[in-house]
């Protein structure tokens, strides 16, 4: 088939974290919870393709697909309509074609064998859908056989288990070079519906091993590998003089930079309040810190979470943690210096050494720990947050997942002089 040529160009509103997929590569592969709006960005995706390149011929897959109302053509269809395309896509019962002679079709892999794949020879587009139940023998048969020039395989999938075909592809070490492979959750959904949100919110608060696997993609875990079962989710009123516990910890590349307050009493640790930023700059680091707590009605969580809009200039804020101590990561003297000389004088290092991870981790577990419904970053943290398990094996191994812990060791870091007054821990 000689290559199609673009007659026109298209654009559809998209979800900023999915923007790369707009460029071209041969494996493109979307994995997270539900509600991050995953199959609706690659629908329209596949859209624009048709448009942009008449004559593109494509395959949605499932493993399984006893029926169309198993595949996504409902999904296009609504597209279509949403965008008003119906002079352009001429749907019939079972298949869509597309401008310029080209096709969408759906189909079960388990249906095909070593020569019936052959007839999606000359496809430029293979979208498996569902792509965590997709087996091994399916993948070895799906790859080889789209190989048109530019021809792409796209993958959308909510994780089930690390040793998963479609995992061990596009997220294990030897991934394809030629593979952009986005996680992503109803955060990054500007359009998540309120429906949705309620059930999320109930997920979070009630049952937060459901919540971490379903709505924030997180791989399915036994319950027995969680680090931290000793805390709930509520909406507790925050003391006005309460012995505030602050805790900081500083954002490498794709790290985030974080401040948490909560207050001990007791046997019972209260977390409170949080501001999280990925890529946030050291010179905005004194404003991001300044709106802990804010009340100045700023959409912070917004900001912080979409990292569209900038930081509010230092000022604007309650700057309520300046006066306090702030325990933060040592990693980096030149850091702390900086905050120092800008604002926050009282900003300490930690005092790290052999064990301390292990050892702070065992002093949290001693607490009742009640963290407020809006430190979104803590809850996400100490329900994904687990001990290793072998990969072979699947046992559970008593290594700590050096991974998604930011806040964690922020809280670890602010309970550090507590820690020297217990008996049975040693001092930092």
């Amino acid at each position: 088939m000689p290559a199609a040529v673009a007659t026109r160009t298209i654009e559809f509103p998209t979800a900023r974290v999915y923007a790369p997929f707009l460029q071209p590569s041969r494996y493109k592969g979307a994995h997270g919870g539900r509600g991050s709006a995953k199959s609706h960005e690659f629908a329209k995706n596949l859209l624009k393709r048709c448009i942009e390149k008449p004559g593109t011929r494509a395959v949605c897959v499932r493993e399984v697909q006893r029926t169309l109302a198993q595949s996504v053509k409902k999904l296009l269809e609504d597209k279509i309509k949403l965008y008003k395309l119906e002079n352009e896509f001429q749907v019939s019962q079972t298949q869509i074609v597309t401008p310029g002679d080209g096709v969408i079709i759906f189909q079960g892999m388990q249906d095909h064998t070593a020569d019936s794949i052959k007839s999606l020879e000359g496809f430029h587009i293979a979208w498996v859908e569902e792509a965590q139940t997709v087996s091994e023998r399916s993948l070895t048969l799906l790859r080889p056989t789209i190989r048109e020039p530019n021809s792409e395989l796209w993958f959308t999938w909510n994780p089930r288990r690390k040793s998963d075909p479609i995992d061990k592809l596009l997220r294990g070490p030897d991934k394809p070079e030629d593979a952009i492979v986005i996680g992503s959750t109803y955060r990054d959904n500007p359009w998540f519906p309120d429906v949705l949100r309620v059930e999320m919110e109930w997920d979070k608060k009630r049952d937060p091993e459901k919540y971490a696997h379903v709505w924030l993609g997180d791989y399915e875990r036994k319950s027995e590998a969680r680090v931290f079962k000793n805390w709930v989710v509520e909406d507790f009123d925050t003391l006005v003089d309460a012995p505030w516990l602050l805790g900081g910890d500083w954002g490498f590349s794709v790290d985030p930079t974080v401040l948490f307050r909560g207050w001990v009493s007791g046997r019972d640790f209260y977390i409170c309040d949080e501001v999280y930023r990925i890529g946030c700059e050291i010179d905005h680091t004194p404003a991001l810190w300044d709106s802990l707590g804010c009340t100045k009605n700023h959409n912070h969580e917004y900001e912080y979470l979409s990292n569209d809009l900038p930081v509010p200039a230092g000022g604007e804020c309650d700057r309520f943690a300046r006066p306090w101590i702030i325990t933060a990561d040592s990693a980096r003297p030149e850091t702390i210096s900086y905050m120092q000389r800008n604002g926050y004088p009282r900003v300490q290092p930690a005092i790290k050494g052999a064990g301390s991870v292990e050892e702070g981790v065992t002093f949290l577990q001693n607490y009742d720990i009640h963290v407020h419904s809006r430190c979104v970053h803590a809850i996400d943290e100490l329900t994904m947050y687990s001990y290793k398990t072998h990969p072979q094996t699947e046992e559970i191994m008593p290594v700590l997942d050096d991974r998604k812990n930011h806040v964690i060791d922020s809280l670890r870091y602010a309970v550090e002089t507590l820690r020297g007054e217990q008996p049975g821990f040693a001092s930092w």
